[in-house]
């Protein structure tokens, strides 16, 4: 069974943090994953075989996105 999720980064404000933050993340994604980039948004698509990696995953790449979103907001100080 294929088990796919999509997170979604959808905010005016934010938007260009979003961008820097998933252009940052993309090299490090794995084969089951993809970024879109579009002037509205940031979509990171996973698919996987199992609920164990999909959870895994994404608690991986939202604690990446993390510490990119602190590394830029120091960079901005």
């Amino acid at each position: 069974m294929k088990i796919t999720t999509t997170i979604e980064f959808k905010d005016e404000g934010a938007i260009q943090v979003a961008k820097r933050i998933a252009n940052s993340l993309a090299p490090d994604n794995l084969t089951n994953m993809h970024t879109e980039v579009s002037d509205e948004s940031v979509s990171i698509h996973i698919s996987t075989e199992k609920i164990t990696s999909l959870i895994a995953t994404v608690d991986d790449l939202l604690m990446n996105a993390k510490l990119a979103e602190e590394i830029a907001e120091d960079l901005e100080k």
